[in-house]
């Protein structure tokens, strides 16, 4: 669902079990998708009459290649937690999902914030925007971040070897 790509810091998918039509689309709004190996997914919509919604199509073809979209909307078929990693639509397989997410969700809430936020806001805009705009707001993102207090304290805690204490 595009509403996950609306937000300002990582969202982060642990996918188990099933997620087919609507399950498969929220899963596809998440930044990064966890899966396990034997997770079926299916853009199912077709099989009862219906075409995909919630921005699937446009989540998809961010994803994978224009042919994959097509055979697997057209088909409804059903691929597990290894092929979406092949296609592209899972970003790791592995045996607990949920597990993993939490640690990379650590890892990067550990990081400088607005360092998150930004990076987010340039790869989110990498879709639709030219070179130089995005050259830009490159710019424009680390002139904000150089010489800021989170920052500072990035590099304070890395040169002292220490945790990060950022602000919010």
């Amino acid at each position: 669902m595009m509403v996950w790509r609306e937000q300002t810091v990582p969202v982060i998918a642990a996918i188990h079990g099933v997620a087919f039509g609507g399950g498969f689309q929220l899963a596809l709004g998440a930044d990064l998708r966890f899966v396990t190996a034997d997770t079926r997914m299916a853009v199912m919509e077709i099989k009862w009459g219906l075409v995909p919604d919630m921005g699937g199509v446009v989540l998809m073809k961010r994803l994978v290649r224009d042919d994959v979209v097509r055979e697997l909307t057209y088909t409804g078929r059903i691929f597990n937690g290894e092929e979406a990693l092949q296609m592209g639509f899972a970003t790791r397989v592995c045996a607990d999902p949920r597990a993993e997410a939490l640690a990379l969700a650590a890892e990067i809430a550990a990081k400088n914030p607005d360092a998150i936020k930004g990076s987010k806001r340039l790869l989110d805009m990498a879709h639709d925007a030219d070179q130089h705009a995005i050259l830009l707001a490159e710019s424009q993102e680390q002139g904000a971040l150089i010489g800021s207090p989170n920052q500072v304290e990035a590099v304070m805690s890395n040169m002292q070897k220490r945790a990060a204490v950022y602000a919010d």
